[in-house]
């Protein structure tokens, strides 16, 4: 690894730990050259996913954009970061692990929405609603129907 700092490729390993749960290792490194300390991270290549649109096209998964879609939904309710943060390790676990490199947007909805559904009903509430584009007060009905009957 060369050095930031000189561009010499001659350093030692000082420290080394697990991080992002346990799918990387972090490397404290000291240069021999100009014994400054850097950095480095070693990650698990992880598969690239394309989501399949509902009108047929195809784009590569992007996390930020679910990101943002829950910060909506959750928005002025008890959900800390951190709880959304952990929906979203979740279901990119899932649909990393899975077999197919392509997975359609609704199988992605199905699997936000029961983490919601857990989570937070008002948010669940207020995702299926552009989820599933509703389009008349009747469709909130049927699922707070369908909310009363699980409990």
């Amino acid at each position: 690894m060369k050095c930031p700092n000189c561009r010499q490729d001659n350093d030692r390993v000082i420290d080394s730990r697990s991080c992002d749960d346990g799918f990387g290792i972090r490397r404290r490194r000291e240069c021999q050259h100009c014994q400054k300390r850097f950095t480095t991270y070693e990650r698990v290549e992880r598969p690239t996913i394309k989501v399949i649109k509902r009108d047929g096209t195809r784009e590569i998964f992007d996390r930020n954009k679910l990101k943002s879609g829950l910060e909506i939904a959750c928005r002025k309710r008890p959900v800390s970061e951190e709880q959304i943060e952990k929906i979203l390790t979740a279901v990119q676990n899932e649909i990393e692990n899975s077999i197919d490199t392509e997975i359609e947007t609704q199988y992605l909805g199905e699997l936000l929405m029961e983490q919601l559904f857990l989570l937070d009903q008002i948010a669940f509430v207020r995702f299926a609603s552009v989820y599933h584009q509703f389009s008349d007060a009747q469709d909130f009905v049927t699922v707070l129907n369908m909310l009363t009957k699980k409990k």
